[in-house]
């Protein structure tokens, strides 16, 4: 049996729903450091030096993530049904 329930909530509503904590205000702290240090960047090469310093795990963290965008993409595009 298979059903589907629609839900008109804002992402407020919703995560009081589901009891989730309120990261507001992390988020813009962490927001606000990302384009403060966004700020002296000049080139794609100190992009990259800064996203591998920031990012966790890395580069490690990084690729890890990569092939998981990868894999779902591609199975994404496999036309596979998903197993229910």
């Amino acid at each position: 049996m298979k059903f589907t329930v629609e839900c008109d909530c804002s992402p407020e509503e919703a995560r009081r729903f589901l009891g989730l904590p309120d990261v507001s205000k992390a988020n813009d702290v962490y927001v606000d450091n990302i384009a403060k240090a966004m700020q002296g960047v000049n080139n794609i090469e100190q992009l990259q030096g800064y996203i591998k310093q920031v990012a966790p795990m890395g580069e490690m963290g990084l690729k890890m993530f990569q092939q998981f965008m990868e894999q779902g993409g591609m199975g994404a595009f496999s036309g596979k049904k998903p197993k229910d």
